[in-house]
């Protein structure tokens, strides 16, 4: 091929707008796969103050108006908002005379838009799981939940390639989708570890003031405050955490459970010792990260376990369930401490084996943070990504599909 090989990428949430993971995911995969020679175009929406169209670091980024039809619930915005999607990637795509080789949609929020793009332009379609609806609500027990479910089923026969970001992933999806192994290809998530320790050093201590006093040692959690999330089971493990060592558990996130959290802490007089911080901003995080104590990812369902990437990069020492990509990422007793799932025992008993022990905690953060360097770099994972982009329009060119 003579010139670039050439990507666009679907996406309802893209910096600014961030609502979980697949924001950071597609930002830094999108910048790291332009710097490794892929011409990539973003389409996603519009946010408040962002700019229609910009270029970051190489990546063409086009925010579509998603707020334009009026809508009575969510799944009818996202219904819109993918008719939207499309009509505009689609003019896109034809002010580019075609010169579009892949289109990379991630989750079920842009099927529809995928979809239709690939029959449009008889183009091959990729598609980033980045968590199922069986996986989220264990099962399916709505007809509402059951639409996504089927939605992410379309989406993934539709596909040419399914990347998932952990072997947990590859094996739930091959499962819940019953898709053939040769279709699913796994390329973990990353971090950007230089971005993450800009933290300023010198200002740590007089900013940990803002959280902790000094006697007190910092339990962190960053998260959505949801039931997979596990967030309910860091606050009951709290009491036994105490019982040894004098903490403060610093809860950042938002959440339908913020709440229902604050009342748990309240009736069990620990008021004093948690603050709900709410949504902070990524210079504040990154501090929060870099002089936690421990961090803690006690998740009762995680495909893959950003958080835990993010404060080992963070060199902060970690505390994890022992559950999906988490299960992969963490090695007990080496990069990290595993704990029994929905345990607050075992979480209890893990966060004090981190806090009492500092030279433990100092061996296990140094090797988790020469782990993230090795496995989880930007670099290393689009390289990987554009292999598979690569081995798709191969077997493309040689299909039925391929224009003549």
């Amino acid at each position: 091929m003579s010139r670039r090989l050439s990507v666009m990428m679907l996406t309802w949430e893209f910096p600014p707008r961030i609502v979980g993971g697949i924001s950071p995911h597609v930002y830094h995969l999108s910048k790291s796969l332009a710097k490794n020679g892929v011409k990539v175009y973003v389409v996603t929406c519009d946010f408040p103050g962002a700019p229609g169209h910009e270029i970051l670091d190489g990546v063409e980024v086009f925010r579509i108006d998603s707020y334009k039809n009026p809508s009575s619930n969510f799944a009818t915005w996202v219904y819109l908002m993918n008719i939207n999607m499309q009509n505009e990637a689609a003019a896109l795509v034809n002010r580019l005379n075609g010169e579009v080789d892949i289109f990379h949609a991630h989750d079920w929020l842009v099927a529809n838009a995928g979809v239709g793009l690939k029959h449009v332009f008889r183009k091959p379609l990729l598609v980033t799981v980045h968590s199922t609806e069986v996986g989220r609500r264990n099962g399916i027990h709505s007809d509402y939940q059951r639409m996504i479910h089927e939605t992410e089923s379309w989406l993934t026969y539709e596909a040419w390639k399914v990347i998932c970001c952990s072997d947990y992933m590859v094996s739930h999806v091959k499962w819940a989708f019953g898709l053939p192994e040769d279709k699913i290809r796994m390329i973990p998530n990353g971090v950007n570890a230089e971005e993450i320790g800009k933290a300023k050093k010198t200002d740590l201590s007089r900013f940990r003031r803002k959280f902790a006093s000094p006697e007190e040692k910092i339990v962190l959690f960053v998260g959505r405050l949801v039931y997979e999330k596990g967030p309910h089971v860091l606050i009951n493990a709290i009491p036994k955490v105490l019982q040894k060592v004098n903490a403060k558990f610093v809860i950042v996130g938002n959440g339908y459970m913020k709440e229902p959290l604050s009342s748990i802490a309240r009736s069990k007089g620990l008021a004093h010792k948690v603050m709900f911080t709410g949504f902070v901003d990524d210079e504040t995080l990154r501090s929060l990260q870099a002089c936690a104590d421990v961090s803690v990812v006690p998740s009762l369902y995680e495909p893959f376990g950003i958080v835990a990437i993010e404060a080992m990069a963070a060199r902060s020492p970690v505390v994890v369930s022992d559950i999906g990509g988490l299960s992969e990422i963490v090695e007990h007793d080496k990069t990290g401490v595993k704990v029994y799932v929905n345990n607050p025992d075992s979480l209890a008993w893990g966060i004090v084996e981190v806090l009492l022990n500092e030279g433990y905690a100092n061996r296990i953060k140094d090797n988790a943070y020469k782990r993230v360097q090795e496995k989880y770099n930007w670099d290393k994972i689009a390289q990987q990504t554009r292999d598979v982009y690569a081995s798709v329009l191969d077997s493309y060119a040689k299909s039925f599909w391929a224009e003549t």
